[in-house]
């Protein structure tokens, strides 16, 4: 006699992990595996799930008891009676007793119902209950590989009466998508899908616990990362976000990525004159001008997804106390002195000019607006007083010799122990070319006592009597910010600063600003005397990008800043690559418009995009994004040419990042998945292997899968959110970078989510539309309003010191000498 189609009811919405999804689960399992035809209504405002039976008039509402009718009466049924049927009603009631069931408790359960023996045969009721009982606190979990639970979840969800009734309960339990399990973090899924997270136990990368500060172990790899530190007076450019904070941050991931621990310290340099005379130009004071900056800064940084620990500032209390301790420790070494300089000073504004600040006619080209320190035109270097006709940049008077008594470091002192550590550090470190030729050439001129007090208000005050109204060279405590933002970000920033047995400090920059790194900020380290300073173990330095052939320039409108690649739209991921691919290691390199859309078309679109996004979209038309047990083809000889290649790529890969080779590292990446897409197209996984050779189109499937999960990894510390986009379509955490690759870390029976793109293509008109609009065709009208802000910064600057003049004060004009930071 057949059994009469019953009327299941369920309760719409039932977003899963809620106790009315668990019960609908539970009905639609029971009715697949034990085949009871059902007719299913989605029951708005009910809270429970209950069954109709027509014929006999009945009405069920106790969902356990639903399960053992569905078993009673199926066409499939379970046995019922014997001791096997008491056993598993006694576990029903174990479960009906208890308020929560942990993976512990259902570990001891499992193993001692010996379930999961055969999934082809019906289950047992306790079975089908302990499953839905447990589907959203497994899906969510990460199951320790060998663990009984692991097992036997992997056999159940691979069963075809699993799968159907996890399916109905998806499509019944929602009258619109709603979320009912949990992806990668952040990220939410549709119920059009119930996950489960199978991964191998140990893969994963570690993450911080929130809120606690990173700090190193002792006997562990500890890591120390600062990137130069950008000067806030304005709008950083391409070139000085890939010579420094971007160059920084793809070391500082890849390093996180390998568990290192490791911290990366950034923020922005605020003293100076340049700051003082940029605010008088803006009409603001020097702190809301460092106020916006570094907001300004933060900002654009963020958006190029750069992950600072900690983006702080130097004009702190931490940086006056470390930086006058410092100072002070030299002075009682006796590596401080007093002399005397002559320096140009402006009658009309009674300040001392720093170099930057002196203009007039270069000697060398004849250029009538070159600087005190170098002429634009022909790059040379200059000294302010070799100027033809100087005159004062803000007033235009020419100023006059005059003489001021500064402290000097004694540089030609301390070469020997400079010499004998940057000789020990450049080996050991594996310095930059670059940083090493500019180191040995400071070093073979021969170190000469260097000034580190300025006649300037706005600065780290000097702490010797007598030099009350001077301040700290800008560049003498810039370098001592990195130390200050460290102790800023943790009380404990000793532990960094002051372990040199166990932390290895990597810094990176553009290449003017070696010689402050390996030359006077050690030399300072040294000098003091005191502690075991944590000192430079690595420098990584750049040559300079330029843009389709020229220079970047703010005032004539050309090349791209940071905030106008935000303006096209283009994502972070992509300028990422671009600018990393053509990172200016060894030599200077262009940023070109048909270079960028071609490496984002050619490279990421048709390459690591084309790989991942054919995959995961075959997985989820034929195995429902379920993947399928690949254990038995995965061992296939014709796939060990394919291993051999990826990790022989994956093992360039780590030797290029240790040696902090970052364009070589992405060289690798990117072939890894070349690799990927000649596998699949070897392979030929199509509809004909799916159906023909489906142990062969599970293998394949398998090993896919498994490298797209390789190369989010490889790509993290270049494309982070595209990693998480992948990381987001595999269901699954953050991997970290392996020594070996298996091919074996997404287990079978893992369920992945669906699948979206990661690039999109640039055309061709978008290309052309840019380069018109950052190529400097604006350059008149950017040059008018360069004038026109010129001529209002004067007048500001007019209307400041008639300001003082009549409050009976002084204002003293200087500007560092120096490149800035990330000048690139």
């Amino acid at each position: 006699m057949a059994t009469p189609t019953l009327k299941v009811n369920i309760p719409v919405p039932a977003p899963g992990g809620s106790a009315s999804f668990v019960q609908a689960l539970k009905v639609c399992i029971a009715a697949a595996a034990y085949g009871v035809p059902v007719q299913y209504s989605k029951a708005a405002g009910q809270t429970s799930v209950s069954v109709e039976s027509p014929k006999d008039n009945k009405v069920l509402i106790e969902v356990n008891a639903i399960v053992r009718y569905f078993s009673a009466i199926g066409s499939s049924p379970w046995p019922k009676s014997g001791e096997e049927a008491l056993k598993d009603y006694a576990l029903i009631e174990f479960e009906e007793s208890r308020q929560q069931l942990n993976l512990d408790v259902a570990e001891s359960i499992i193993s001692s119902a010996k379930f999961g023996q055969d999934v082809t045969a019906a289950p047992s009721p306790a079975e089908i209950i302990l499953f839905s009982t447990l589907y959203d606190l497994v899906a969510t979990a990460t199951l320790a590989k060998d663990s009984v639970l692991s097992a036997w979840f992997v056999k159940v969800i691979g069963s075809s009466w699993a799968k159907a009734g996890i399916e109905l309960a998806a499509a019944n339990t929602a009258d619109k998508p709603m979320t009912i399990s949990k992806g990668a973090p952040g990220m939410e899924e549709k119920a059009e899908r119930v996950f489960v997270k199978l991964i191998k136990e140990g893969v994963q990368m570690k993450v911080p616990n929130t809120g606690e500060d990173i700090l190193p172990v002792p006997g562990q790899r500890n890591v120390l990362i600062t990137s130069a530190l950008p000067y806030v007076n304005n709008v950083p450019h391409l070139g000085n976000i890939i010579g420094s904070v971007l160059s920084a941050d793809v070391f500082s991931r890849y390093a996180k990525a390998r568990n290192y621990n490791t911290l990366y310290i950034c923020g922005t340099d605020e003293y100076g004159t340049a700051t003082e005379t940029k605010a008088l130009e803006e009409g603001c004071t020097p702190r809301e001008l460092c106020d916006k900056y570094n907001a300004l800064h933060a900002d654009i940084y963020k958006w190029f997804d750069i992950g600072f620990d900690y983006f702080g500032r130097t004009t702190t209390n931490s940086q006056t106390e470390i930086a006058q301790e410092i100072f002070m420790d030299l002075h009682k070494s006796g590596f401080l002195v007093e002399e005397s300089m002559t320096q140009l000073f402006c009658e009309k504004h009674q300040g001392f000019l720093a170099d930057r600040f002196v203009e007039g006619i270069c000697p060398k080209c004849g250029y009538e607006d070159a600087r005190g320190d170098q002429c634009d035109t022909c790059g040379q270097l200059l000294d302010p007083f070799e100027l033809i006709k100087p005159r004062c940049k803000l007033d235009g008077t020419s100023p006059i010799p005059r003489d001021s008594t500064h402290i000097f470091i004694d540089l030609e002192k301390l070469q020997p122990e400079i010499e004998a550590w940057s000789k020990k550090a450049a080996e050991e470190g594996q310095w930059s070319k670059n940083g090493r030729i500019i180191t040995e050439s400071w070093l073979k001129q021969g170190l000469t006592k260097r000034c580190i007090t300025r006649d300037l208000k706005w600065g780290t005050p000097v702490p010797l009597p007598g030099f009350e109204d001077k301040v700290m060279y800008v560049w003498f405590d810039a370098c001592i910010g990195y130390v200050s933002i460290t102790a800023e970000y943790t009380k404990e920033w000793k532990r960094w600063w002051k372990d040199a047995d166990n932390v290895k400090l990597y810094q990176f920059m553009g290449k003017d600003n070696v010689p402050f790194h390996t030359v006077v900020f050690p030399g300072s380290q040294l000098g003091t005397k005191n502690g075991d300073w944590t000192m430079l173990h690595h420098i990584s330095t750049t040559e300079y990008l330029q843009y389709e052939g020229g220079k970047f320039s703010k005032s004539r409108g050309v090349g791209v800043f940071g905030n106008n690649a935000q303006d096209t739209g283009v994502p972070p991921s992509v300028w990422r690559y671009y600018l990393l691919s053509s990172r200016p290691e060894t030599g200077d390199t262009q940023f070109v418009w048909k270079d960028f859309a071609t490496k984002n078309n050619s490279e990421l679109l048709a390459n690591l995009g084309n790989f991942v996004n054919r995959l995961i979209k075959f997985v989820n038309a034929k195995y429902a994004g379920v993947v399928p047990d690949y254990t038995k083809g995965i061992n296939d000889p014709a796939f060990d040419q394919y291993k051999e290649s990826v990790n022989a790529l994956l093992k360039g890969y780590i030797e290029d990042l240790e040696g902090v080779h970052l364009r070589a590292g992405l060289e690798k990446a990117m072939a890894i998945s070349g690799e990927g897409n000649r596998f699949l197209q070897d392979n030929k996984l199509d509809n004909s292997l799916f159906a023909n050779f489906p142990e062969k189109a599970a293998a394949v499937v398998g090993f896919g899968l498994n490298l797209i999960y390789l190369l989010s990894a490889v790509i993290y510390p270049y494309m982070p959110a595209t990693t998480l986009s992948i990381i987001d379509q595999l269901n699954a955490p953050l991997r970290a970078i392996p020594d070996t690759w298996e091919a074996r870390d997404l287990l079978p029976s893992h369920v992945i989510g669906k699948a979206a793109y990661l690039f999109s293509r640039i055309e061709e008109k978008q290309e052309e539309a840019w380069k018109s609009r950052y190529g400097g065709k604006q350059e008149k009208l950017a040059d008018a309003d360069a004038k026109k802000e010129k001529k209002k910064g004067k007048k500001a600057a007019k209307q400041h010191e008639q300001k003082k003049k009549e409050e009976g004060k002084s204002t003293t004009v200087e500007v560092r000498d120096t490149p800035n930071p990330t000048a690139a």
